[in-house]
């Protein structure tokens, strides 16, 4: 009588029935929803696991830590964003680049709120992840800008201004992109379409630009 030999399964790899591992976009976007809704520190391993649908190695397994997961979550949601900026004209008028840039910003935004979510949490932290999202997201949209900035205050369109004061100019009517349920109080649609939300992005932005070229604006301190 011959010998029965069983397979063997290399540690790691998925048993007979086990579900298969998600796609990376939907298990980047998962972690994108976890980390919105918990914050860094409460979206431990196994709560991850659990709303990623994976066992509770397969973050430390394919991303190295749970830190390495979020810079890639980051990535993956920032990245084509600030691609999009990067394409803005550079040779028309400096107010209009500078409005086209905001727009860009506000309309992100509007594509991705859970990032608004995200940014807000780890703003507030003096954190190794707010050093990254700095230096990747932040710094390179701040140097988009800058040169725009730097020839409308030479030229007397814009009065100086501290970057700290610039930045919290820009950032916080986001908010108008992203806060759905106090927007729709406000007077939005229900169901703002594509084009509303573009429509809003413009007129945001406007109203912040138009802020920053007028005369009564800060100066250095």
């Amino acid at each position: 009588m011959g010998v029965r030999t069983e397979s063997v399964r290399r540690p790691g790899r998925p048993g007979a029935g086990t579900p298969a591992v998600p796609g990376e976009e939907s298990i980047l976007q998962r972690g994108l929803e976890a980390f919105a809704e918990l914050g860094y520190d409460r979206a431990s391993a196994r709560e991850l696991a659990r709303r990623l649908g994976v066992s509770h190695n397969f973050i430390n397994d394919r991303y190295g830590s749970k830190a390495a997961f979020w810079r890639a979550v980051m990535d993956h949601a920032l990245g084509p964003q600030l691609e999009r900026l990067l394409q803005a004209d550079s040779g028309i008028d400096d107010a209009e680049r500078l409005r086209r840039i905001v727009t860009g910003f506000y309309r992100a935004a509007a594509d991705t709120p859970l990032i608004g979510r995200v940014f807000v949490d780890e703003s507030s932290r003096d954190t190794e992840r707010l050093d990254y999202l700095y230096e990747r997201f932040v710094a390179p949209t701040l140097q988009l800008m800058t040169p725009s900035i730097e020839r409308l205050v030479a030229s007397g369109r814009m009065a100086p201004i501290p970057q700290d004061v610039l930045f919290f100019a820009v950032i916080p009517p986001v908010a108008g992109m992203v806060e759905g349920p106090l927007a729709r109080r406000l007077g939005r649609p229900e169901a703002a379409s594509s084009q509303q939300l573009a429509d809003t992005a413009e007129a945001l932005a406007t109203l912040v630009v138009n802020g920053l070229l007028a005369t009564g604006a800060p100066r250095d301190r």
